[in-house]
């Protein structure tokens, strides 16, 4: 009503309006503190002496981006880091689940980096890791959550719901625990999040989605989409730096005309590199507009769908009034060219750089030291014991397929010497193994992995490796096992890489063996270090970290491994490495 001068005015814009579905030339938006006022024509009368105003010549204001689900952990970057690599590309708001470091520190974890959260300029809502561990009784984490807990955090403000529910097969079940979380979470009125990483979309698919989860991030390909729709799900289409499944689906709307308002664009996990090369929110955009969708539905899909559907559009999704100042400024709205971004009012990022500092928060002394080894490792311990002394075995292997989240089990023979199996180089068989970090037990699982391409006397370790984040170890080598595993547990948690006995790359990993507190920039650099270290061993997947992370996860299918042991995803139980011990 122009009864008091906004703080804030942005003049002259293309409002890209995503509830109505139009761009309306000539708009002016006023803002007052951290929320829009108005959105129309003619704000000379809200304009003061202290005013600030912006022309924006005609360019595209569109809604900050949205990222539907997200583990900030595995950005390897503390949340303070995360957002200062994501909001010069846009993305004002994300809805992450800290299920990373909640398997290492429980709700204290959770509820420090929802203390750091709060003192950055993005709009972060938390989901209680519904999954720690995410197979009980096939793993060991370093804390548990369970309905009472569950019940307990979905009384904090900036919760807003239950994160993916993994143990799928737990939910068909009818397990009683999951149930227990599930029921908590719909007696808050809060959103379930789903993760049924099953092809199956029979009645083990209509189990899960009657279950309570209402979203899914695991589709791969377009009937994932189209199941998930009818179901009454939103669908969401990750985009990470390693799990590639935007495109396979999108023909879901381009070719089967599925209604796009109940499908959401997220990222899952983006390496520090893939955010500052390629970007976040805004690169997976790009991509569903080249894929065809039409610019303005890839926004909604990036904005109000995901406000929507967590129940915030009140707060975030639209350029509205009384919404969140959350306003990116565009050149060119087909190549989603960002010339500015604001966030809860205040300029945060022009020209792809960021303009404001982002406060950063102490972790305390609990979050750290958390690697504990009942003693240092020795090459024999990553030695596999075989019934017989000279020959071959044909044993279980996991098989990596690149940019996919799930793997194969396949079985591969391996040669016996001395009454041990080895792997087998020359078909691309290495040694993995699991080692128990929380508690200090000692235990020591073997397995065996192809598709890494390593060769020489290479070995790569790990705390980063999901979702009970025990120490992985891969390699060609026990020595050098042995050596990369120790040198993780002296720097308190990590990624090293060892090759013919030399230590070649380095991430020290101090905040729960899961994040660094040093700029993006750096962590991206050791990254880098990383690639190029795994490629001189042989390997040459794509983000082969983040595939090779995934090794012990025991929710995604077919074959993972554990501190307790290979796993068969699909039976959930335990199974023996050698075929020959189980006749199969």
């Amino acid at each position: 009503m122009g009864r008091r001068p906004a703080d804030l005015v942005i003049r002259d814009g293309r409002w890209v309006n995503v509830c109505s579905g139009e761009i309306i030339e000539h708009t002016d938006i006023a803002i007052l503190g951290s929320r829009i006022a108005y959105c129309g024509p003619d704000t000379d009368s809200m304009i003061g002496e202290e005013t600030k105003v912006i022309e924006a010549k005609g360019r595209y204001l569109v809604p900050g981006l949205l990222d539907a689900h997200v583990h900030v952990e595995s950005s390897m970057l503390t949340v303070r880091q995360f957002a200062r690599a994501v909001l010069p590309h846009g993305t004002t708001g994300a809805f992450i689940d800290p299920h990373e470091i909640a398997n290492v520190l429980g709700l204290t974890g959770m509820k420090m980096m929802s203390e750091e959260a709060r003192l950055t300029p993005m709009q972060i809502y938390l989901q209680v890791p519904s999954c720690v561990p995410s197979a009980p009784g096939l793993e060991t984490a370093g804390a548990s959550i369970g309905e009472n807990e569950v019940a307990e955090a979905m009384t904090w403000p900036e919760v807003i719901g239950l994160g993916e529910v993994m143990n799928y097969p737990g939910v068909i079940a009818g397990d009683e625990t999951l149930h227990a979380e599930i029921a908590e979470t719909l007696k808050a009125g809060k959103v379930v999040g789903g993760h049924y990483a099953s092809p199956d979309l029979g009645l083990l698919f209509h189990a899960y989605a009657a279950g309570g989860p209402s979203d899914d991030h695991e589709g791969t390909r377009q009937e994932d989409t189209i199941a998930r729709v009818r179901q009454g799900m939103y669908a969401m289409l990750r985009q990470g730096s390693a799990w590639h499944d935007v495109v396979a689906q999108l023909p879901a709307i381009t070719e089967q005309g599925v209604d796009p308002r109940h499908v959401l664009l997220c990222t899952d996990d983006r390496h520090p590199g893939t955010l500052l090369s390629d970007g976040h929110m805004d690169d997976v955009v790009r991509l569903a507009i080249r894929e065809g969708i039409a610019p303005l539905t890839a926004i909604q899909m990036a904005t109000l769908n995901t406000a929507e559907h967590f129940g915030v559009a009140d707060d975030l999704g639209c350029i509205a009034p009384g919404r969140y100042a959350d306003i990116l400024i565009l050149s060119d709205l087909e190549r989603f060219t960002i010339d500015a971004v604001f966030a809860a009012g205040e300029v945060v990022a022009q020209g792809g750089e960021l303009v404001v500092d982002v406060a950063s928060y102490p972790y305390p002394r609990e979050a750290r030291g958390s690697v504990r080894l009942a003693r240092a490792l020795e090459s024999s311990d990553f030695e596999v014991a075989a019934p017989i002394e000279e020959g071959v075995l044909r044993a279980r292997v996991m098989e990596v397929i690149e940019n996919q989240v799930v793997n194969r089990a396949i079985f591969a023979e391996l040669p016996v010497r001395k009454g041990m199996v080895y792997p087998d180089s020359a078909h691309d068989v290495a040694f993995v193994s699991v080692v128990e970090r929380h508690r200090g037990s000692g235990r020591i699982s073997h397995g065996f992995v192809r598709g890494f391409g390593l060769n020489g006397r290479c070995a790569l370790a790990s705390t980063v490796a999901h979702d009970s984040h025990n120490l992985l170890i891969m390699g060609t080598d026990q020595e050098a096992m042995a050596k990369a595993g120790n040198c993780i547990a002296e720097m308190g948690g990590g990624v090293c890489l060892v090759k013919n006995g030399q230590i070649e790359a380095l991430i020290p990993l101090p905040i729960a063996g899961l994040m660094s507190e040093e700029p993006v920039e750096t962590v991206a650099e050791q990254a880098e270090g990383l690639n190029r270290a795994l490629m001189a061993c042989g390997c040459t997947l794509n983000n082969a970290f983040m595939t090779f992370s995934l090794l012990a996860l025991p929710v995604i299918p077919e074959l993972r491994l554990s501190d307790l042991g290979l796993i068969d995803v699909e039976s959930h139980t335990l199974v023996s490495l050698l075929a020959d011990a189980d006749n199969a």
